[in-house]
């Protein structure tokens, strides 16, 4: 008997764990459990249509593509992907790179169970770079938009006469604001919903502090990623 799966399937959980412990360190809904479930499974199933095209066909006569079954595991593991994918109420979209990160996995899999080990070894070693370092690179010496994170700011203001005022004010503390809508409430007041852009490495509270100072405000509520 050939130790030759065993090995296989081996390398591809070691690996399917290196992908896993990225997301699991960062809390995101797929952890380890499930890239290695993915990416072991990829690999069996690699191994059970590379193996199957060479023994059936000796008792058949029947030709069988190598690859057929494992060809099906990338599409299919899009539902999966699908499945973490978010849309939050402020209209945003999370959970795009996890995703990414699953479909990965499983191509990590099909690559070990195919034979190619050092490939598979340099393509994680790729990815971690690609998801952990290359965003740090990029927030420090890239374009200035990519040094920038996303904020949604709502705010109550007591007048409408004053609502240019504070957005004013607003973008001289150094928010760049993308969008901007305006709801009438009671008490003729008004809330401002926000969707602007701050340096990477301002924190929240920092900006808080910084708009609570502007007077007609009465409300703050500010998300930050």
């Amino acid at each position: 008997m050939s130790f030759d799966p065993f090995i296989k399937l081996g390398i591809s959980a070691i690996l399917g764990l290196i992908i896993g412990l990225e997301r699991e360190l960062k809390r995101k809904p797929v952890g380890l459990k499930t890239c290695l479930v993915i990416s072991i499974s990829s690999c069996l199933l690699t191994i059970v249509s590379i193996e199957s095209a060479y023994v059936f066909p000796e008792k058949n006569h029947i030709t069988m593509d190598p690859l057929r079954l494992a060809a099906q595991i990338v599409s299919g593991v899009g539902f999966l992907g699908a499945g973490v994918i978010l849309r939050r109420g402020n209209d945003s979209i999370s959970g795009l790179t996890t995703a990414a990160i699953i479909w990965g996995a499983a191509g990590i899999g099909v690559a070990v169970g195919a034979g190619f080990y050092w490939e598979s070894a340099f393509g994680v070693a790729l990815l971690i770079v690609s998801v952990e370092f290359i965003p740090v690179l990029m927030s420090i010496f890239g374009p200035k938009q990519l040094r920038e994170k996303e904020i949604l700011l709502q705010i109550t203001v007591a007048d409408a006469k004053n609502i240019a005022e504070v957005i004013d004010k607003i973008k001289s503390q150094n928010i760049d604001i993308k969008t901007m809508r305006i709801k009438d409430l009671e008490n003729h007041h008004h809330l401002i919903k926000l969707k602007a852009a701050v340096d990477q490495k301002r924190a929240a509270a920092d900006v808080y502090y910084a708009i609570r100072t502007i007077d007609s405000i009465i409300n703050i509520d500010i998300e930050s990623a």
